[in-house]
């Protein structure tokens, strides 16, 4: 069963937690025994006092005139996240997506191992993808609940995601992240981390066009007049 966290965090701060966890190990790797802070800040762009806050709330402190030793730091983040024990999860939906995922060996130095795919494509069935095997939709409830899975991950189109989703709780799974672009109904106990890579991309494409301004347009007529230069002169 999924333990309660030992007490509530905000969102950001998770999000951080990652990020300094990475540049600490690139630290550890080039010799480095203690940091503090303000080196984590000047590299990562970010304040050490929120830094501090943040490591804080993982339990992890430094030591006055000394800083933080890298080791337990590390060993702390990793042990706060989740990441010390691996935990097996379910994917469904073998496309595009799906195989990329299926072959991005560093979730599991995260903790993450995606330990089966499913999909209700007869061609993809059967198959071996990174090693995993796909197996028909059909059967994800009963294996999850023979195997104690608790996440999953949906990497359906939009118009399948609910179903799969229906499975994946009938079958116990408790935390769902989804890359389907549709807002998922599920039980209270449930948990959802919706990847919504069209709101991504919108946003992206926003602050471009703020970062361009006024001079967005006139950009894109000069690079247009020279594609129209280099194919006449071709």
């Amino acid at each position: 069963m999924i333990s309660p966290a030992p007490k509530s965090v905000p969102e950001p701060t998770l999000r951080r937690l990652p990020l300094y966890h990475r540049f600490l190990k690139d630290l550890a790797a080039a010799g480095r025994e203690t940091v503090s802070c303000t080196d984590i800040g000047a590299v990562l762009g970010q304040d050490p006092s929120q830094i501090r806050k943040d490591l804080e709330a993982a339990g992890i402190a430094g030591r006055p005139r000394i800083g933080y030793i890298l080791g337990d730091m590390i060993e702390g983040l990793e042990s706060f996240l989740g990441w010390k024990n691996t935990t097996e999860a379910f994917l469904v939906g073998a496309g595009s997506m799906g195989s990329a995922l299926l072959g991005y060996r560093k979730f599991e130095q995260c903790g993450l191992k995606i330990v089966a795919a499913f999909d209700q494509d007869p061609d993809k069935v059967g198959r071996k993808i990174h090693g995993k095997q796909v197996l028909p939709l059909i059967k994800l409830p009963g294996l999850a609940r023979r195997m104690h899975i608790l996440i999953g991950i949906i990497t359906v189109p939009g118009e399948g995601a609910q179903q799969v989703t229906d499975l994946m709780v009938e079958g116990g799974i408790r935390a769902i992240w989804n890359f389907a672009p549709v807002h998922l109904k599920v039980p209270d106990a449930v948990i959802v981390h919706n990847e919504d890579l069209y709101c991504s991309l919108a946003t992206l494409s926003q602050k471009l066009a703020q970062t361009l301004g006024a001079g967005g347009r006139p950009i894109q007529k000069r690079a247009t007049a020279a594609v129209a230069r280099a194919h006449v002169t071709a």
